[in-house]
């Protein structure tokens, strides 16, 4: 059986998707843009302050589900420009202490123009 995340502390999907979904203990969480909760507005200009608010997202999503970022096994992150990177990780190592698994890539466009994007795959509670 499938359970949907909602949370009103991170964004609202913004298409025809689900903040996440989770089956059998795993939670598969939409990717996160650098969008404030409340006003649905990118947050930041820099990729430092977009990644920040990326992690702020996600670590609700998570909390939703009464996991922590050590619970996430495996991260997809989207770069818009892979001259970030260092900078990237320079955050998201901040928050994902645990190292789970990962994919970095970078491509030609995101949504709403944002410079990062990071979805994860977390185990939580059944």
């Amino acid at each position: 059986m499938l359970k949907y995340v909602e949370t009103k502390n991170a964004p609202a999907a913004i298409g025809p998707y689900s903040q996440g979904i989770i089956v059998n203990g795993i939670a598969f969480f939409s990717g996160q843009i650098p969008l404030s909760p409340v006003t649905g507005e990118v947050v930041g200009t820099t990729i430092q302050e977009q990644t920040e608010q990326v992690m702020a997202n996600i670590k609700a999503l998570l909390e939703s589900q009464g996991a922590k970022f050590a619970d996430v096994v495996k991260t997809t992150c989207f770069l818009a420009d892979i001259a970030d990177f260092a900078a990237f990780n320079e955050i998201y190592a901040k928050y994902f202490t645990g190292k789970p698994a990962r994919s970095c890539v970078a491509v030609k466009d995101l949504p709403k123009g944002v410079l990062c994007e990071v979805e994860c795959i977390a185990a939580v509670e059944k």
